[in-house]
């Protein structure tokens, strides 16, 4: 299982929508919009590297709103 959080920039005044759109979506375990140079923090887990960027491509970054996503997966040192 790959685990990452998707830092997530919307238009002004997206963020609560973005966070609860993304929050329904399959592999997503958690959405919170926050405050500072991201507005949306979304955990997220998928069998493999591919299906995570599926997940990110097709689904996440087609929400209204987004415009910009930066993932980053998490690992185990």
């Amino acid at each position: 299982m790959v685990q990452a959080y998707i830092l997530i920039q919307t238009e002004v005044g997206k963020a609560a929508a973005v966070a609860a759109a993304i929050a329904n979506i399959e592999g997503v375990t958690q959405a919170e919009d926050v405050t500072g140079p991201y507005d949306v923090i979304v955990r997220a887990e998928a069998r493999s590297v591919d299906d995570l960027g599926k997940l990110v491509v097709a689904r996440i970054q087609s929400v209204d709103g987004i415009t910009r996503t930066l993932t980053c997966p998490v690992v185990h040192l």
